[in-house]
């Protein structure tokens, strides 16, 4: 890693914030482009052609291929469990959320994710919470309910949120067998990304067809292809390639502080591309979500240190 001060670690900094600004644009895409495609489809056919991208840059590199060859099966019954689970599980019902909800809603239960790994990790991994996340905990529940204490909920809005629920559940699964599989295997993050995304893609694609079907092809328009190959290429082969490059030089502490960026962008940009404008009390449970998940991942960054 290199130093903190260096012209290289801010360079690595901008291209991580660069990329949380490319995964936040993607929620404003998805929500124009959903008007004319169906959720699963759309989310299957952007991942299968980012993990056909992100494949071919992992096989063009023979110590990969060779890295790859040497895998257990216990290895490859975790990364498509991963894959399935990420991809199908989490990006899937993010896009389904998306259909039915407004953005800055579907990303504010999504943010609620850090806390429901921690909830996980107590009996699976027995990693007690510290006061402070107890502490943060409370704070949390204040945020939903100051969020949601003036919307007038519909019941597509009920299913829009489960689904986001079920996203968020599947989200803090895959972060813990992702932290696994990372944690037990010396491979390059690209080269488990790729694997598991293209495991994932493929497992979504034919679940959107047995649901969703193909009446899709009669109604596609330019637009939309284009949405598809943006958002394939560059928001996500690009921005995963990206990504893993400015990880490799970026303390973990700054990186749980740049992830949290991202419900902020988001909300910005639903106000002046999709005109969702949040209410005062919106706008408070927003700010104390952003606070406290800031907060949380700091704070397990920081102990996750020390134990080191």
């Amino acid at each position: 890693m290199v130093s903190p001060y260096s012209k290289a670690y801010l360079l690595a900094l901008l291209e991580a914030l660069f990329v949380t600004i490319l995964w936040s644009s993607s929620w404003v895409i998805i929500k124009f482009t959903l008007e004319e495609i169906s959720p699963l489809i759309f989310a299957s056919f952007r991942y299968l052609l980012a993990s056909s991208i992100l494949m071919l840059i992992v096989l063009s590199n023979s110590e990969s291929r060779n890295a790859i060859r040497t895998q257990n099966r216990h290895w490859w019954k975790y990364i498509s469990l991963y894959g399935i689970i990420f991809i199908a599980g989490t990006q899937g019902t993010q896009f389904l959320a998306l259909d039915l909800l407004p953005a800055i809603t579907v990303s504010f239960l999504l943010n609620l994710t850090p806390f429901v790994v921690i909830l996980i990790s107590i009996p699976t991994i027995r990693e007690v919470p510290s006061k402070f996340d107890i502490i943060f905990f409370f704070t949390v529940f204040i945020g939903i309910f100051f969020y949601f204490s003036t919307k007038n909920i519909l019941v597509t809005d009920f299913l829009g949120i489960f689904i986001a629920i079920v996203g968020v559940l599947t989200n803090a699964l895959s972060s813990i067998l992702g932290r696994k599989i990372n944690r037990d295997t010396s491979l390059q993050p690209i080269v488990i990304t790729g694997i598991s995304m293209t495991i994932g893609s493929f497992f979504l694609v034919i679940l959107a067809f047995l649901i969703e079907g193909l009446t899709f092809m009669e109604t596609i328009s330019p637009l939309a292809i284009i949405a598809i190959i943006w958002l394939g290429i560059v928001n996500t082969a690009f921005a995963f390639t990206l990504w893993n490059k400015a990880m490799k030089h970026i303390r973990a502490m700054d990186i749980s502080l740049i992830n949290s960026t991202m419900l902020p962008q988001i909300v910005l940009l639903s106000i002046v591309f999709l005109e969702e404008h949040p209410t005062m009390f919106e706008w408070l449970g927003l700010g104390l979500i952003v606070f406290s998940v800031a907060f949380i991942q700091w704070n397990q960054t920081r102990n996750n240190n020390n134990k080191r």
